[in-house]
């Protein structure tokens, strides 16, 4: 029984790997696409490699997930898989439901979302102090140092290249985007492929197939395929919202959003350990580099509507977990 159920879990997990990846592929190439430095197919492409690539370069964030939200040791054996399970259903909801309204919010906290609510549900310790350390105050900076970092780079660009030839500059950056737009994809495998390799790693320790959280070959490269498959496949309605409706993007705008995402999720994930958005960090920068033209060429409408989806992942998530876990328990722990 708990054989099958490891195996419905990991299997719902790396299901979770594959809709973050088309959930925010739009992360990575959304701006490259936008001002036309790569074709789509190209961008998706690029950004699939990368993926795959940064989501082998570390584990940190995937220990943080695994051990530092909710105690799993106190529900082992199937009651402990199915909160796993219940988890990763509230947070596979989410992201659904966030991709149908072409809403970019967070994987990332709809996963821990979902882990904070069966923790509650079952009554398990809940890690409060790693919660707010490392996902509430993230949460809470990331977006003001990628719109702040953004801004003053921005403006930075734009006093150096004053008297330099439009045509030409349009030119070199749309360049330079491709390099920016990997760097992008490469941040973006490194934090939220992690995050399936913790979910997966707590299920082996639920279940009784592992004794601790260092995370397996096979789980890395399980988890770095699947956020690569789902990143190829596309997520056509929230790149139109982070390309085109926040603000229309020229090419040195989308370097800069581009390189300073990709700066705070490497800083985030080795230095911190940090599970970050990379969703709040993309999007933040892309405001930043906007405002320089001036405040009104910010759509602030639909930064308004993403702000409201960035607040209401955590609970939702936690919601349709904990709901999750209530009906699933009697049939399966």
């Amino acid at each position: 029984m708990e054989l099958a159920l490891v195996v419905v879990v990991i299997a719902f997990s790396l299901g979770f790997d594959y809709t973050n990846g088309f959930h925010d592929a739009a992360n990575a190439i959304a701006t490259s696409v936008s001002t036309r430095a790569l074709t789509p197919r190209a961008a998706l492409l690029m950004a699939a490699v990368f993926n795959l690539v940064g989501a082998m370069l570390g584990t940190e964030v995937a220990q943080t997930i695994g051990s530092g939200i909710i105690d799993i040791s106190e529900a082992a054996g199937s009651s402990g898989l199915v909160m796993v399970l219940a988890a990763v259903i509230g947070a596979i909801a989410w992201n659904l439901v966030t991709w149908w309204f072409g809403m970019p919010s967070s994987s990332s906290h709809a996963l821990i979302g979902g882990l904070t609510g069966v923790g509650l549900a079952a009554g398990t310790t809940v890690h409060w102090e790693v919660i707010l350390d490392k996902v509430v105050i993230p949460m809470v900076l990331s977006p003001v140092v990628g719109f702040s970092l953004a801004f003053a780079l921005m403006v930075g660009l734009l006093w150096i290249f004053r008297n330099a030839n439009p045509h030409k500059v349009t030119r070199r950056f749309r360049i330079a985007q491709t390099a920016s737009a990997a760097a992008m994809a490469l941040g973006h495998g490194l934090q939220d492929a992690q995050k399936t390799m913790g979910v997966i790693v707590l299920a082996l320790v639920a279940g009784g197939f592992k004794d601790d959280m260092s995370i397996p070959l096979w789980v890395k490269v399980s988890a770095a395929l699947a956020i690569s498959a789902g990143t190829y496949a596309g997520g056509w309605r929230i790149m139109r919202t982070l390309g085109r409706k926040i603000i229309e993007l020229d090419p040195a705008r989308g370097f800069v959003a581009e390189t300073v995402a990709a700066s705070v999720l490497y800083t985030t994930a080795f230095v911190f350990h940090a599970p970050i958005s990379t969703t709040q960090t993309i999007t933040s920068s892309i405001m930043g580099v906007g405002a320089t033209k001036r405040l009104s060429a910010v759509r602030w409408g639909v930064a308004g509507n993403i702000a409201v989806a960035w607040v209401l992942t955590i609970p939702a998530a936690a919601g349709v977990a904990a709901l999750m876990y209530v009906v699933l328990r009697p049939f399966l722990a």
